[in-house]
């Protein structure tokens, strides 16, 4: 009798976050703020293996968070003819910026896919203002700091919201962000008002004080527990901050996961060595995939496995 024939390894997608909101230039030298830097730092990243870039923006002179479409659109149409990445913009945007605001971006360039953060938390950084003694800019201090006082809001109305208008308005497509065990629920609730279909990305997000802990137990329980939400109807991502960041997406993608890198999670390359730029940890990440035996999915295998809309399908 012939032996039963194994199930093919699904691909492992390699996100990257390239600058997100949560560092700050004083931090890191690397950290891309201009949209030339964005888009240096997306190329490489795409080049180096990274199927999806994830991308928030930043004033040019000061490297802060910014929700305004013209920054936006000074990299996301250079990126868009350098890579073929897919393109994912933030709804998160940062911790001070309102549902309007943090959509502005979306709604006119029309993406691929965006992030949704799905449930308000305390997010809280304030701890990182305690290792630097000086700052490049005057924000930097007080905006890390003010998070000991801050709920990151994501309320129910509010994730209709972008789901209506971003999603079924725009045809884009979402990277579900789930900080903790209650934002699947969250997830969960959405699918069954027939918001949200599938297939859907979900990011399990580790080690943001504020949300579920960096444990390896609590990576298996989020699994375990998306999978009695979602069965087969779902593409897991995974994510973690600081020191975490390469074995929590290691042991993700040995679980038959997919994996997020990037400046945004992470400074380091490894321990007490910065990173020059987010292709480095692509790099590495996929170095580990590919002597893991796994195959890194391309932009194309990306978009097939989510069901995305394709580059010719966006507003910019």
């Amino acid at each position: 009798m012939a032996a039963p024939q194994k199930a093919p390894q699904k691909k492992v997608i390699i996100s990257c976050a390239l600058t997100g909101s949560i560092h700050t230039p004083t931090m890191s030298d690397a950290l891309p703020v201009t949209p030339d830097e964005i888009v240096e730092q997306g190329v490489g990243a795409a080049e180096a293996g990274a199927a999806i870039l994830h991308l928030h923006a930043r004033d040019p002179r000061t490297g802060q968070p910014t929700p305004d479409p013209a920054v936006f659109m000074q990299f996301l149409p250079r990126l868009k003819q350098s890579t073929d990445a897919v393109l994912n913009i933030t709804t998160g945007g940062s911790l001070n910026m309102t549902v309007q605001e943090r959509l502005a971006a979306p709604l006119q360039a029309q993406p691929e896919m965006c992030s949704l953060n799905m449930g308000s938390m305390n997010f809280g950084i304030f701890p990182l203002a305690d290792r630097y003694q000086g700052w490049k800019h005057d924000w930097e201090e007080p905006y890390l700091r003010s998070t000991d006082d801050f709920i990151f809001r994501n309320t129910f109305r509010d994730i209709a919201y972008i789901l209506e208008h971003l999603g079924e308005g725009c045809g884009t497509r979402f990277e579900f962000e789930c900080y903790d065990v209650g934002h699947l629920y969250n997830l969960a609730h959405f699918v069954d008002r027939g918001l949200v279909k599938p297939p859907f990305f979900v990011q399990t997000i580790f080690g943001i004080l504020g949300g579920i802990g960096a444990e390896q137990r609590n990576l298996v329980f989020m699994r375990e527990t998306a999978d009695r939400l979602f069965g087969t109807d779902y593409e897991w991502s995974v994510l973690a901050a600081g020191r975490h960041q390469i074995p929590f997406t290691t042991m993700a993608a040995v679980m038959g996961g997919n994996v997020r890198v990037g400046l945004e999670d992470s400074l380091y390359l490894s321990k007490g060595r910065l990173a020059r730029n987010s292709a480095e940890q692509v790099a590495k990440i996929r170095r580990i995939l590919e002597e893991l035996s796994l195959e890194v999915a391309t932009p194309a295998e990306a978009r097939a496995m989510l069901a995305l809309k394709g580059a010719d399908q966006v507003a910019f």
